[in-house]
């Protein structure tokens, strides 16, 4: 999912939605989560890539990474029914242990194993993890740990997943209407189904083994190649979600685990529900932007109200569809950069300098802001093949789009602002040519699952909060960390002290804080003032300049 729970309003408009689909359409999921032969086929995987490990070295295209950034590649079966069959390679990225505490006086300190990191998605690529080793609020488990990042399969270098070519996937400018006409939902609908025609052309046969299982199971081909006996795992995002899958299937495998903004893992809510529940929150995340914006009116200008800054955007998405900016950003470029202040309250300066430029006849800072990054289509493109591979094949979707269309009507009455942009992103999986598969039901019994440590912002619109709560009552022992008052999509090693200081605990020592605990909301951002992001993404910046060039450790 772009990611996760329902508010109260939309909450009761959408149980039923599922039962109510027809049995035509779309394949009905016909393929349990997998069983016996699966379970089979990862342990002899698992033993295979023991034996074999990851022969590390140089990364490709990497000439400006510093040098104690290793990469190497883990195979692991296509289909894990048939682990002999063919096989696919995942890219694997490392920076080993500093072995130094940077807090104690550069006091040696002994090697814990390899942290695993998995940053959501479905589709997003972990190779770059490793460098966050470079940040101050990373270099203790940096220490301590070998980083350890890899493209998930169909990723990247991960036998890549394509459904179009990506010369065509930026269409701007786009319209990005809020009550779509029936005509432009039934335009739409052509094209979601056309795209998932595209998945099955360009990718094949293969389609249907990108799955989250699967997911979870190269998770536990990679802890064996590493030479890990039990694995350590950070996960973001969707990356909570088959990391909760690995949980469940190998508990006696998990050394630690932490679930950074937890999806909902109820099978009766993936991925349909999960989605809609998303666009219910992301509407209070927006309100939370606009009450911001008022507050700073004497510096932005756009109105002292939420929904006075509410009518300046709607202001601005009326100009960009009669002239959009650049030539490329019209309101489907707008309402997509906007989408990114419900992710994180770091970028809402930069959001509100950009439209109050805009409506004052700037419109430079705008189109640097929300037009499409043509370098990076393929990414994008491969990125978004992936998604909706994973989440199409995962588990059942309604195939009747008369039901797609009551459920997001209703909910766009009181959720306008991702509604349907949401829907638009998921449609193809309403004809997806693919059987899918029924959800594994994500529990684990007390005492079989090691401590785990579950962190979520009270106002995380992407996996929002009610996600984590369900994730917690699942595995047994789990401890929930709550940053109150807070709505920032990924919450670990950023600006607040108190959650670092669980996370370090955790990570470090193995200390939990009993089932939950709670820190205080980092500070909202000051305009003018230097965000978290920016002052790291300048130390990541300098610290690659002054690169550190020590050669590769080896395997």
């Amino acid at each position: 999912m772009r990611a996760a729970a329902v508010c109260t309003a939309a909450g009761s408009l959408v149980l039923t939605a599922l039962a109510a689909a027809p049995s035509g359409g779309a394949p009905r999921p016909e393929l349990p989560p997998g069983g016996a032969a699966e379970l089979r086929g990862t342990v002899v995987a698992a033993a295979r890539a023991r034996v074999t490990g990851i022969d590390f070295g140089a990364c490709p295209g990497a000439r400006e990474m510093p040098g104690s950034l290793e990469c190497g590649t883990v195979s692991v079966p296509l289909d894990y029914a048939r682990p002999d069959g063919p096989r696919i390679r995942l890219a694997v990225s490392r920076v080993r242990a500093t072995g130094r505490d940077p807090r104690s006086g550069g006091r040696a300190v002994p090697r814990q194993g390899a942290l695993v990191f998995n940053p959501g998605g479905p589709g997003g690529d972990g190779m770059s993890f490793p460098l966050v080793g470079l940040l101050s609020e990373w270099k203790r488990v940096a220490a301590a740990y070998d980083l350890v990042g890899y493209a998930p399969r169909g990723v990247g270098r991960s036998a890549p997943l394509s459904c179009t070519d990506p010369k065509g996937f930026f269409k701007a400018p786009s319209p990005a209407p809020t009550y779509p006409s029936a005509a432009y939902k039934k335009k739409r609908a052509a094209e979601a189904r056309a795209y998932a025609r595209g998945c099955v052309r360009r990718s094949g046969s293969r389609l249907r083994f990108f799955t989250s299982l699967a997911n979870a199971r190269d998770l536990e081909v990679l802890r064996a190649a590493l030479g890990e006996d039990r694995l350590t795992f950070m996960g973001a995002s969707y990356g909570t979600y088959f990391g909760a899958l690995y949980a469940t299937l190998f508990p006696a495998y998990v050394r630690r685990m932490v679930f950074d903004s937890a999806v909902n893992p109820d099978p009766a809510r993936v991925w349909y529900l999960d989605n809609l529940d998303q666009s219910a929150a992301f509407e209070a995340r927006w309100a939370d932007f606009r009450r911001w914006v008022a507050r700073y009116d004497d510096v932005y200008g756009l109105g002292r109200t939420a929904e006075a800054v509410r009518a300046a955007y709607e202001k601005a998405r009326t100009r960009l569809a009669a002239r959009p900016a650049g030539g490329t950003v019209g309101p489907g470029q707008l309402q997509g950069a906007f989408l990114g202040t419900g992710y994180d309250d770091g970028s809402w300066p930069l959001a509100a300098d950009a439209l109050a430029a805009y409506l004052k006849g700037d419109e430079k800072p705008l189109a640097a802001l929300a037009a499409p990054y043509r370098a990076g289509a393929a990414v994008a493109e491969n990125s978004a093949a992936v998604y909706t591979a994973v989440e199409c094949n995962d588990a059942p979707w309604p195939a009747d789009l008369r039901v797609w269309d009551r459920d997001n009507t209703r909910l766009a009455r009181v959720a306008p602002f991702e509604t349907w942009a949401n829907v638009w992103a998921n449609l193809p999986c309403a004809s997806w040519p693919v059987p899918r598969r029924l959800p594994l039901d994500v529990r684990t019994a007390p005492g079989v699952l090691p401590p785990t440590l579950i962190l979520a912002a009270e106002r995380d619109a992407a996996t929002p909060y009610r996600g984590a709560v369900e994730l917690h009552r699942r595995l047994a022992g789990s401890t929930l960390l709550t940053e109150r008052g807070a709505g920032t999509h990924g919450i670990a090693y950023g600006p607040n002290r108190c959650v670092n200081a669980a996370v370090d605990a955790y990570l470090l020592q193995g200390r939990a804080a009993g089932r939950s605990a709670e820190c205080a909301g980092r500070p909202e951002p000051r305009p003018g003032r230097p965000t978290f992001q920016e002052t790291r993404e300048q130390e990541l910046r300098d610290a690659l300049k002054g690169k550190d060039d020590r050669e590769p450790a080896g395997k």
